[in-house]
């Protein structure tokens, strides 16, 4: 496989992605210092899915700051483009990332013996990791149904940007569609609450920025019964989409 974006092998044997490498390839109109914290405010952590450091300029001049982050980041950060070229740097990703997960070795080398054991070997340590998979899968489904209402704002947000990354979409696109099941599920005319919660926001002599903040999110934390709701359905979306499924 030809290096598409230079990629790094760390001390601890995990991969990262050259940021600067990553922000050519997609060619973005935009300079690499304000895209990446563009790209940073989605959510990511310094020091967990990114790390800066000093590198100094190819023409000898005064060092500049460079960016490198995480495969995950990468891959994200590459869907998040809607271009072709970040589709394509996505995918090269994956398949980063699944030669290096199966640990490719040359068996050209070796005798007959030798490869057969190694194929032995590989065949069960592919069988672990399905059944570490699927176990991985019952402890996530079960994770989200015992989701509680304690912290049910953050718990929802959480669930919904891993919807999104795996629908490959936008999160306002999956948090609109889940609004519109909760419409259904409870009659509820989110809409024409909210356009009631402000109005009344403006009554009380609230200020207008205070009043274009306040979304559906407010007008269900009002409503016991539309918290139930509106989590059961975030719940069921992620379900659906089987967001534990760590292909993205």
């Amino acid at each position: 496989m030809n290096e598409l974006i230079k990629t790094i092998t760390r001390d601890d044997g995990t991969i990262a992605v050259s940021g600067r490498e990553l922000h050519d390839f997609l060619k973005v109109g935009k300079d690499f210092s304000n895209w990446f914290k563009d790209m940073a405010s989605y959510g990511f952590e310094e020091g967990k899915d990114f790390s800066p450091f000093s590198a100094k300029t190819p023409n000898g001049g005064r060092p500049r700051i460079e960016y490198v982050m995480t495969l995950d980041m990468a891959k994200e950060v590459a869907m998040i483009q809607r271009t072709d070229r970040g589709k394509q740097a996505r995918q090269y990703f994956l398949e980063v990332e699944r030669r290096y997960k199966q640990g490719q070795i040359d068996t050209s080398g070796l005798s007959l013996q030798a490869q057969a054991a190694l194929a032995a070997a590989q065949a069960i340590a592919a069988q672990e990791q399905r059944l570490n998979k699927v176990s991985s899968k019952v402890d996530a489904i079960s994770d989200i149904v015992a989701t509680s209402t304690m912290d049910w704002r953050k718990a929802t947000r959480d669930l919904i940007h891993r919807i999104a990354k795996v629908r490959q979409g936008d999160y306002r696109v999956t948090q609109g569609d889940i609004y519109k099941d909760v419409d259904d599920r409870a009659g509820a005319a989110l809409n024409i609450r909210l356009t009631n919660l402000r109005r009344r926001m403006a009554e009380e002599g609230q200020s207008k920025s205070k009043r274009d903040k306040t979304n559906k999110v407010d007008v269900i934390a009002n409503d016991k019964r539309l918290i139930e709701i509106y989590m059961a359905v975030v719940k069921d979306h992620a379900i659906k989409y089987r967001v534990w499924d760590d292909e993205y």
